[in-house]
């Protein structure tokens, strides 16, 4: 069986928005102040994920990632091109602008409950996405790199958690300025 894991940035006091400063929030950018090697390359370990799984990608974030990835020819980039995508999106009528993107037809709880059986699900940004499959409880994995920043205000991970969320550590190390950490959801053990 698979597994959905939400990989992302986030600040010491839980703020995932604006990251990169791009949505123009008055405290974005938080993660490049610590300079782009801070976020380059495989920072959430993700390793051979990215050759068998799928990244699930709300509107928002696959519209901003379809820019930026596919002009990067890096080690890392390539792979994230080359990794299969699943776009959550009931506007966009074509993904063809970043390869292997498909969207999500259906449901998306419905979609990736059936998914998860046969194959790893790698979430990232899509706030909307990550609280609907945290209101369903279908998140197994959190792996963050936490930031030694505080910013007050912003959208969090844990923005208004439907129901308790308990989690067990698996990892805490260093990641150059950020904390990775790695946590599995207890009512998947």
């Amino acid at each position: 069986m698979g597994r959905v894991m939400f990989i992302g940035f986030t600040t010491l006091d839980g703020v995932v928005q604006d990251p990169d400063g791009k949505d123009g929030s008055e405290r974005g950018g938080w993660a490049f102040r610590y300079g782009p090697e801070a976020i380059a390359g495989d920072k959430f370990e993700l390793g051979a994920i990215m050759e068998t799984g799928t990244l699930l990608l709300g509107r928002v974030t696959w519209e901003k990632f379809s820019q930026l990835w596919p002009t990067r020819d890096d080690e890392f980039s390539t792979r994230m091109n080359r990794m299969s995508k699943l776009v959550a999106s009931r506007t966009l009528e074509s993904v063809d602008a970043w390869e292997n993107s498909d969207l999500l037809e259906g449901d998306l709880v419905e979609e990736v409950s059936r998914r998860r059986a046969d194959l790893d699900i790698v979430v990232t940004g899509s706030g909307s996405v990550v609280r609907l499959l945290q209101d369903h409880d279908l998140i197994d994995e959190y792996r963050l790199l936490v930031f030694p920043t505080v910013v007050g205000e912003g959208r969090r991970l844990f923005e208004h958690p439907s129901q308790s969320v308990n989690l067990h550590p698996e990892k805490a190390e260093p990641v150059g300025a950020a904390l990775r950490l790695v946590y599995t959801c207890n009512t998947h053990s």
